[in-house]
């Protein structure tokens, strides 16, 4: 195996443990991983407010990535190295269905959410990004100041896959295309074609000079699929789907079970100490 140069994490499910914290062990073998060379960087769904203090918290001095790969981004500095936002033509579209069908939808327009309804769902998932939500009366009038990173449809789980097979129906009868992904039972993310966590991966590869077989991507839900089949080194955890399980070279404990930090020691820090 390629010595890995470039390691990217999932946050929830993956990196995080249920209570959304990071061990002791974790962070530590993390500090090794940066010791040793290798550039160790956060791929996720999340919105960058969302996930900013768990880079400053790793001291992750590095582009992240995050909005399901439509923005790459540096914490610190704010250098943006790649960002692909949904066209106005799909957001309106989405914004439309949800509408309709009285469904929870966030729209990520500069680092704030903006929602015209709140679900006890869409509640949830509040609390969990930390994000407060903006209220707004319409949603297709934040279109004229700017395009959203994602939309994020927000629905019960026995719902959920419904609303995939129409939305994707509605973009096909319209010929639009977006890139549609479950990342948790109940979210359906929507994004542009070119804006998932592989894309973004490569882009960040390219960037820092690093081939795809050195890289190392972890991850647990359908989001990650993308990365996980661009890495030379794809690993899921314990508690990953079994579609993402079996996409992987590697299976790794769960995210409660320091899984990201097990693989690192025996994957890259061994290699390392050679």
């Amino acid at each position: 195996m390629q010595r890995i140069k470039l390691v990217a994490v999932d946050l929830d499910d993956t990196l995080l443990r249920d209570d959304l914290t990071i061990s002791e062990y974790t962070q530590e073998i993390l500090r090794r991983v940066r010791k040793s060379g290798v550039v160790v960087t956060i791929s996720t769904g999340r919105m960058l407010p969302s996930a900013r203090p768990y880079a400053e918290q790793l001291g992750f001095d590095v582009p992240i990535i995050t909005y399901q790969g439509a923005l790459v981004k540096s914490v610190f500095s704010e250098e943006v190295i790649y960002e692909c936002p949904l066209s106005e033509e799909v957001a309106r579209l989405i914004i439309q269905y949800g509408r309709k069908k009285q469904v929870h939808v966030n729209f990520y327009l500069e680092d704030k959410i903006y929602v015209e309804r709140v679900t006890p769902v869409g509640e949830h998932y509040e609390q969990l990004a930390g994000v407060p939500f903006t209220r707004v009366n319409d949603l297709e009038k934040l279109l004229e100041g700017g395009l959203p990173y994602k939309l994020l449809l927000i629905q019960e789980e026995q719902l959920i896959e419904q609303s995939l097979q129409e939305v994707r129906e509605i973009l096909q009868r319209e010929g639009l295309d977006a890139h549609l992904t479950k990342s948790k039972p109940t979210y359906l993310e929507v994004n542009h074609p070119k804006a998932t966590k592989g894309t973004a991966l490569k882009k960040l590869a390219d960037w820092l000079g690093v081939s795809r077989e050195e890289v190392m991507a972890c991850g647990d839900s359908y989001n990650d699929l993308e990365m996980l089949d661009f890495a030379g080194c794809s690993v899921a955890v314990a508690n990953a789907y079994p579609e993402v399980r079996s996409r992987a070279k590697y299976i790794t404990a769960s995210n409660n079970e320091d899984g990201v930090a097990r693989i690192l020691e025996k994957l890259v820090l061994r290699a390392a100490e050679r």
